[in-house]
C-alpha cells in the first residue's frame, strides 16, 4: 500500500469516547439516540474526505459511496460495521490507553488494578508482541466490537478517496445501529444500499475469514399456574414460579449449553426468566450451525416443559420461536466468488486465509438472505463485551490492506 498513512488508531481511540451503548429494553430505532452521536461525526468526517452522499438516516443507518474509478462495469461491493457496543458490559466515559511497543508484561488496567490482560487469559497477546495495543482502563469496555470496524473502514474510505489511481467500481459503505441486540438490518434499505456483495469488519484474529455463523431462534416458554388464596390454596393453587423452576432444573447442566460446548456443537441457553403466581416465563436464544436441528431442539424444549406441568396438575404451558438470523454459508456457498475475492486479498495482504466459523452472527448473517452475500473480516477485536477488551492497531492495518486488496481482487475478477 503505497502512500498510507494510518489512521486507525486515532480514529478508534476517538470513536470509543462516545457512548453508543444499545438498549434491548427500547422499542426505538436506533434503540438508543446516543448511537446518532457517532453516526453524525462519522458522516462529517466522511464528507470531509469528499464522500459528498454520506448520510444518516431516521433509522440510525449511514449510508455512503466511494465513487468509481472506471467506465467498466463492475460489482458494487459493501463494507459493513456497527456502531453500538454490547449493553453486557457499560459503555459510559470509556478512557481508551495506548500501549505502544507492548513486550508481552501482563496489562494492568490503571482504574482497576484487578482487571489485568495477560497472556495466560488471552493467548492470541502471545501473537501480538511488539504492537500498539489498545484497551480501556479497567471500569468500561473498550467498544473495539465493532469500532474498530468503523475505524478500518474510515481508514479505506480515506485511503482510497486519496487514492484514485486505483482501478475499482463502487464501494458501499453501511453503519449500522443494535447490532449487539439483534436488530442490526432490521431498517436497512437494501435497494437504497445497491449492492452486490459485501463484506462486514467484525471478526477477531488477524487471518481469520468467517463465512458461516450460528442459525438462531429465540424462544420462549410460558407456564400457566392457577391462583387461590394463600390461606385457602390447599388441592387449589399452583404456582407457575415453581413450575418453572422445577423445568430449569431438567435442562443439562453438561451439555447442550453454551459453557460446555464449543467448535460446531449448538446450545440453548436461558437468559431472561420472570414470572409471578398465576404466569412465569423463560426467555432462550437456540443455536446450531444446522439450521434443521433448531426444529430438534424447540421439540426438545416442549418434552421437557410437559414434564414439568405433569409434576404439576392443573398446569400448562405455551411455547414461541421466533427466527433471529441464519447461517449465511447457506448463501455464500451459492456465491463462492465472494469468498474466494477475500481469500486472494488475504493472500496479497501477507495471509494465510483461515477460514473460521462464527459461534454467533454478524449483520452479515441476516444481510447474506437480505441479498447481499456478506463474510466476516478480521479487526483484531478481542476479549470482547468485557473490561479486559482489547485491540492491536496492526491488526486494524492490516484489515485496511486487505478491504483495500478486495476492491482491488473484485475490479481485477471483473475484468480478466
Amino acid at each position: 500500500m503505497n502512500n498510507y498513512h494510518s489512521t486507525v488508531a486515532e480514529r478508534l481511540m476517538r470513536y470509543v469516547q462516545i457512548d453508543t451503548t444499545a438498549d434491548p429494553n427500547s422499542e426505538t430505532q436506533p434503540s438508543s439516540m446516543k448511537q446518532k452521536d457517532l453516526s453524525n461525526l462519522l458522516v462529517q468526517e466522511l464528507l470531509g474526505m469528499g464522500v459528498i452522499d454520506a448520510e444518516l438516516d431516521e433509522f440510525g443507518y449511514v449510508y455512503a459511496t466511494i465513487p468509481a474509478t472506471t467506465d467498466k462495469k463492475l460489482p458494487t461491493i459493501c463494507f459493513c460495521s456497527h456502531v453500538d457496543t454490547a449493553p453486557d458490559c457499560s459503555g459510559t466515559n470509556v478512557k481508551p490507553i495506548l500501549h505502544k511497543n507492548w513486550q508481552g508484561t501482563d496489562i494492568v488496567l490503571p482504574d482497576d488494578e484487578s482487571i489485568i490482560i495477560s497472556t495466560k487469559n488471552h493467548p492470541y497477546l502471545l501473537q501480538r508482541i511488539g504492537d500498539d495495543i489498545i484497551t480501556a482502563s479497567g471500569l468500561t469496555l473498550l467498544g473495539a466490537d465493532d469500532k474498530a470496524g468503523l475505524a478500518i473502514i474510515m481508514d479505506l474510505a480515506k485511503y482510497l478517496m486519496e487514492n484514485l489511481s486505483i482501478a475499482h467500481g463502487k464501494v458501499r459503505i453501511l453503519f449500522t445501529p443494535d447490532e449487539e441486540i439483534g436488530r442490526g438490518v432490521a431498517k436497512v434499505d437494501m435497494a437504497k444500499l445497491g449492492a452486490d456483495f459485501g463484506y462486514t469488519l467484525d471478526g477477531g484474529d488477524r487471518g481469520h475469514l468467517e463465512g458461516e455463523s450460528f442459525s438462531a431462534d429465540a424462544c420462549t416458554i410460558i407456564f400457566q399456574g392457577i391462583s387461590a388464596h394463600p390461606g385457602y390454596a390447599k388441592n387449589k393453587m399452583v404456582n407457575a414460579q415453581k413450575v418453572a423452576a422445577y423445568f430449569m432444573t431438567l435442562l443439562p447442566s453438561d451439555t447442550w449449553c453454551p459453557e460446555q460446548t464449543e467448535g460446531y456443537e449448538g446450545f440453548v441457553h436461558p437468559v431472561h426468566m420472570e414470572g409471578e403466581l398465576e404466569e412465569a416465563k423463560v426467555q432462550f436464544i437456540v443455536r446450531d450451525f444446522e439450521t434443521a436441528k433448531l426444529t430438534e431442539y424447540k421439540s426438545k424444549l416442549g418434552d421437557l416443559a410437559k414434564q414439568a406441568i405433569s409434576k404439576f396438575p392443573g398446569a400448562t404451558y405455551t411455547l414461541s420461536v421466533q427466527e433471529q438470523y441464519r447461517n449465511m454459508r447457506e448463501i455464500l456457498e451459492q456465491h463462492p466468488h465472494v469468498m474466494a475475492i477475500a481469500k486472494e486479498a488475504y493472500i496479497k495482504s501477507g495471509l494465510n486465509p483461515e477460514i473460521k466459523n462464527i459461534r454467533g452472527g454478524t449483520d452479515g448473517s441476516r444481510l447474506s438472505f437480505m441479498g447481499l452475500p456478506c463474510p466476516n473480516i478480521f479487526t483484531g477485536e478481542m476479549g470482547i463485551h468485557s473490561k479486559q477488551e482489547y485491540v492491536s492497531v496492526q491488526d486494524m492495518e492490516k484489515a485496511v490492506e486487505v478491504c483495500v486488496n478486495v476492491v482491488r481482487q473484485a475490479h481485477h475478477d471483473a475484468v480478466a
